[in-house]
């Protein structure tokens, strides 16, 4: 069994760095954090420490999204990041609507039979993946841009692909997750999360090293509490 530790908050360091330095036990542990999830689709803003996963997911996480009005090319659909590279700029959907309708793009905000996921209710993104794309790109790399809603801190020198997990169940506190398939990436991650230049070179590394994959997706075996300090376990 390995055994991963998870603490409140990844995005404490001032630098912008999504890592901690992190002690090994000296007995396989891999010590992580846990603490996203997005109460909008596409935000960048809004990250709270789970204290649960049901069986669509974290209680709060991506329950409301925007859809596109009348009069544009994707009416009636999601109005999501690829389509608009100003949502991950705002923490409330006042501001994205607000921002979209200055622009001639009319927005809704719906909500109440979500959640609105990409694909399965989880989304998680291990540290080690990050870094590999930060010693390869050369660039300082926040976990948001790739929108967990789990993210986890691996002790130093542990190393693992998202293919080794395919297939593994994972106990997250009395939860548990199998992990399902792999993440394939859009545009999205490259966006600098505070309007800055996009940094194109991090979606040319992920498609061309990667595979365009980055994380992966999971599905809830059983719901449970997530505490903090909670342990997740590969089963």
């Amino acid at each position: 069994m390995v055994r991963v530790t998870f603490s409140r908050h990844p995005y404490a360091s001032p630098t912008g760095d999504s890592r901690e330095k992190q002690k090994s036990s000296g007995d396989g542990t891999r010590h992580a954090c846990c603490d996203l999830a997005l109460p909008h689709k596409e935000f960048g803003g809004g990250a709270f420490s789970p204290s649960r996963i049901e069986g669509n997911g974290i209680p709060g996480d991506r329950t409301a999204a925007l859809f596109t009005g009348d009069g544009h090319e994707r009416a009636g659909k999601t109005h999501e990041g690829i389509h608009d590279d100003r949502l991950h700029l705002w923490k409330h959907a006042e501001g994205a609507v607000a921002d979209a309708g200055r622009r001639g793009v009319q927005l809704a905000v719906r909500s109440g039979s979500g959640p609105y996921h990409f694909s399965l209710p989880i989304s998680l993104v291990f540290d080690c993946w990050i870094a590999e794309i930060e010693s390869n790109t050369g660039k300082t790399l926040d976990a948001r841009r790739w929108r967990p809603n789990l993210y986890a801190r691996t002790a130093p020198g542990v190393k693992f692909s998202e293919s080794d997990l395919i297939g593994e169940k994972i106990i997250v506190g009395s939860a548990v997750l199998r992990v399902v398939k792999p993440i394939k990436r859009c545009v999205v991650p490259g966006y600098d999360l505070h309007g800055g230049p996009r940094i194109p070179e991090v979606q040319t590394y992920v498609v061309r090293e990667r595979e365009n994959i980055m994380g992966v997706y999971c599905e809830v075996v059983s719901a449970g509490e997530v505490q903090i300090r909670a342990t997740l376990a590969k089963k």
